[in-house]
């Protein structure tokens, strides 16, 4: 049976992973790692909370999805964004190696680069570089664009941005078809299926995580 862990199971992408893999019938064991207790815990989730970083992953977990995040507004301050989105997030790609853990999964960003000028995708490709060094078996970067969902919490300017682009996904054609928004119950679903397949690195953007969610929905027994 298979057994994963997951930090940043409260947030939108997060939530939908954690209800997908505790309804797996061949997962029997799911982590979570949070501050607060999720709300949709079940017989098959163990909450392991998180204080300031003091942590340890249990032995014989496979798998690890991180889904961490947050916005600089939440965060307030350059420094305190770093310190979720890279630090927490590398931190716990080196806890998840040391224990044993060889295939692993973390929600970055369209558009993530190194070399970009633009604070937050700077990051998103700074850490993209880091987990690459880790030496997973199996990498994988998800890299979607305006997620679509509902969170739990109130976020202007992805409110605004889902509001545009419900008037304008019908530009999001040919090479803008990668910008599509996305469900993140749909993003969720396909780092399942990336995580579990394959070997090395695989980056994959919006258009192509939609594909693999739509195959999995197709692949499903009714």
């Amino acid at each position: 049976m298979k057994t994963s862990i997951i930090i940043g199971s409260t947030g939108l992408i997060g939530s939908n992973l954690h209800e997908i893999l505790s309804k797996n019938s061949a997962h029997s064991k799911v982590y979570v790692v949070s501050r607060s207790v999720p709300g949709n815990l079940n017989d098959k989730s163990t909450h392991i909370p998180f204080n300031n970083g003091d942590y340890s992953i249990p032995p014989n977990v496979k798998y690890a999805y991180c889904c961490l995040g947050t916005t600089m507004k939440k965060a307030g301050s350059k420094q305190a964004f770093l310190k979720v989105d890279l630090d927490m997030v590398v931190d716990f790609a080196t806890k998840a190696k040391a224990a044993g853990i060889n295939r692993f999964a973390v929600v970055s960003s369209i558009g993530a680069d190194t070399k970009s000028k633009n604070f937050y995708l700077n990051t998103k490709g700074k850490v993209e570089e880091q987990l690459k060094e880790v030496g997973f078996e199996r990498l994988v970067i998800v890299r979607p664009s305006l997620l679509l969902g509902k969170r739990n919490e109130k976020r202007f300017g992805e409110d605004m941005g889902r509001v545009l682009y419900s008037v304008f996904k019908f530009l999001f054609i040919g090479p803008l078809k990668k910008y599509r928004g996305i469900q993140a119950s749909d993003v969720a679903k396909a780092m399942v299926v990336l995580a579990e397949h394959g070997l090395g690195t695989a980056i994959v953007e919006s258009n192509i995580l939609q594909q693999l969610s739509q195959n999995k929905k197709n692949s499903e027994p009714t």
